[in-house]
């Protein structure tokens, strides 16, 4: 590329990823599988360490699932907020105006469930098991989700990030083995089409980033 193609390509890319917004409120419009596939190629493409791509993509869009995960994180955010959470977290999210309620999870048309690979396993000739260390794991799936959301925006489609904590029944809603660990939650759909976003702003690039000439 040209110097001055370069320029234009950041330019158009910044100038779609500013208006990228989380949505709480989704449309149940079927997004065909394709852009799913898409998306999840993109975020297999992520940098990892060693190059392990210790990631798992489940994407969910049977209503019977999506019912089952709509309900246990519920039960899990009920005692978040009535319990676990200090007042200090509670105060910092009220301007989001989030509650234990999630029926997103249930109308979004699709949920990407990001595990975390912890550990590899192979199998020797003879069957037997051991497990392969997996190097910045965290790092990697955190990158592959970055690509994930970026993908999904670029392709006009919502994302919320929802990490409801603990998780585990995420593993065994899904079905997943020991070495895999739920690391995000990801509501993947259109926007509904009277949703709203808060008011909130980024900070400034003189805030966020330092440069040393």
């Amino acid at each position: 590329m040209s110097a001055e193609e370069q320029l234009e390509r950041a330019h158009q890319f910044e100038s779609r990823m500013r208006v990228r917004r989380t949505v709480r409120q989704f449309s149940s419009q079927a997004v065909p599988r394709e852009l799913i596939e898409v998306a999840l190629r993109v975020a297999s493409r992520a940098p990892s360490g060693a190059n392990q791509q210790p990631w798992r993509f489940v994407a969910v869009s049977a209503p019977e699932i999506k019912r089952k995960i709509r309900l246990a994180a519920e039960a899990e955010e009920k005692q978040n907020y009535e319990r676990r959470f200090p007042q200090e977290w509670l105060d910092a999210m009220a301007a989001l105006e989030t509650d234990r309620h999630k029926e997103f999870l249930e109308i979004a048309p699709w949920l990407i469930v990001v595990f975390r690979i912890d550990y590899g396993i192979v199998r020797d000739a003879e069957g037997n098991e051991r497990k392969v260390k997996h190097y910045y794991v965290q790092e990697s799936v955190g990158i592959a989700c970055g690509f994930l959301i970026a993908a999904f925006h670029n392709m006009g489609l919502a994302t919320l990030t929802h990490t409801p904590s603990p998780m585990g029944f995420l593993s065994q809603v899904l079905g997943r083995p020991a070495n895999e660990k739920p690391f995000l939650l990801l509501p993947v759909g259109f926007p509904a089409e009277n949703a709203e976003v808060p008011d909130i702003s980024k900070k400034p690039l003189s805030e966020s980033a330092a440069f040393i000439e």
